[in-house]
């Protein structure tokens, strides 16, 4: 068979693009990952490395200087980049989603204005939804913005900000007044220029240090604090006020997809690990690959990563189609991060005391794979989205 995870009917162009990338991964990123999680350090190098082979533009539209490439293309990537350290994905993930809002949703002067930019990373996206005591209730949201002439002025607190502080454009969901029924409908994304770093980067906006992960080194984690901050009228996404709820989901749908391959890349790395360590490692005088135990957790293990890949492979075609993907992306963040989880503890105990070691990758892993069970939503929202998704296809009549 052939190795797992491959991808049927891609173009050339899509394997040189993964061939490029994944001799990236395996030269430039696997060999640091570990100095540079444990140190939880920016990895600049890499950052650059992935500037200069266009993956900052690689679903930028080609008018605009990016590669123009398919949300499919974006996961295939980031399964491979995610396979070598998943903190890389993060770097580019938030980045690719307010790309995505911005050419989706933005205005002709806001494409023209920040997507040329983004394409070469110059400008760096995040995006921010999330606040301290929100959850996934997003129309709960409290941070407010209040029209003020042709500015708004914001207040509130927004939470869990990947990248907020490297990076210096921002999409941030907050609460206006537009006098609707709906709670959702009184929700505007504002994109905010900032300068990179820490502390008062701006009259009236606060980013304070990095929060400390369990995992998830290396990239930046924040709060984003609103004191008086004053925005044009202007950065609105798409002009319109009260259409930032429509727009965040937009990008959260694709995010889904973006999360699944992160947790194909880390299960796929897992099982790598463990069935190379299974053929090295003796007991009873044979390799522990040949007793049984080890070989039957080896095959549910590599079922497993197939599943997760193909299941993530669908949900990004879908949404390449056209067609609504929400309970696609859905079951593909589920089953591919449970399934991740699942796959790295095995591949933890596979390696036995080995595992618990710093020395060894998957102790990393281990520490890893739980952001991706929370990330993009909880399984118990996937489950939520899914069961709605099939009450509107298999409603009694």
């Amino acid at each position: 068979m052939a190795r797992l995870a491959q991808t049927a009917g891609l173009t050339d162009v899509q394997e040189e693009i993964l061939a490029t990338v994944r001799t990236f991964v395996d030269r430039e990123i696997i060999p640091h990952a570990q100095t540079l999680e444990h140190g939880d350090a920016y990895p600049a190098d890499i950052v650059e490395g992935m500037k200069e082979m266009g993956l900052f533009g690689l679903t930028i539209p080609e008018e605009f200087g990016g590669l123009g490439e398919s949300l499919l293309t974006y996961a295939l990537v980031v399964e491979q980049i995610a396979r070598g350290w998943m903190s890389v994905s993060g770097v580019i993930n938030t980045h690719f989603i307010v790309a995505h809002m911005l050419k989706q949703h933005g205005t002709a002067e806001q494409k023209e204005k920040y997507l040329p930019r983004m394409a070469t990373g110059e400008v760096r996206g995040s995006f921010s939804m999330s606040e301290p005591e929100l959850g996934s209730d997003v129309a709960a949201i409290r941070t407010r913005a209040a029209r003020s002439g042709d500015l708004y002025v914001v207040d509130g607190q927004k939470m869990w900000l990947t990248n907020g502080g490297t990076s210096n454009l921002t999409a941030v969901l907050v609460r206006t007044d537009e006098g609707a029924e709906k709670p959702h409908k009184n929700l505007t994304a504002f994109l905010v220029e900032k300068p990179e770093g820490y502390g008062e980067v701006l009259p009236g906006l606060t980013i304070p240090g990095k929060i400390d992960k369990m995992g998830y080194k290396g990239v930046d984690t924040t709060e984003m604090v609103f004191d008086g901050f004053r925005i044009a009228a202007d950065q609105v996404l798409g002009g319109v006020p009260g259409e930032g709820f429509r727009h965040m989901m937009d990008g959260v749908e694709v995010g889904r997809v973006n999360v699944a391959a992160r947790a194909c890349g880390i299960a796929l790395r897992s099982f790598e690990l463990a069935i190379e360590y299974a053929q090295q490692r003796r007991a009873f005088g044979k390799p522990i690959v040949e007793h049984q135990a080890i070989g039957f957790k080896l095959a549910e293990m590599a079922t497993k990563v197939e599943a997760a890949h193909l299941m993530m492979v669908n949900a990004a075609r879908l949404k390449d189609s056209g067609a609504r993907n929400d309970v696609e992306a859905g079951m593909a963040k589920l089953m591919a991060s449970e399934f991740c989880a699942e796959v790295t503890q095995e591949a933890f105990r596979i390696h036995g005391g080995y595992g618990y070691s710093k020395e060894y990758e998957i102790e990393r892993l281990m520490r890893e794979a739980p952001f991706l069970l929370i990330g993009e939503g909880t399984s118990e929202i996937q489950k939520t989205i899914i069961s709605r998704g099939l009450l509107r296809e298999y409603r009694a009549r």
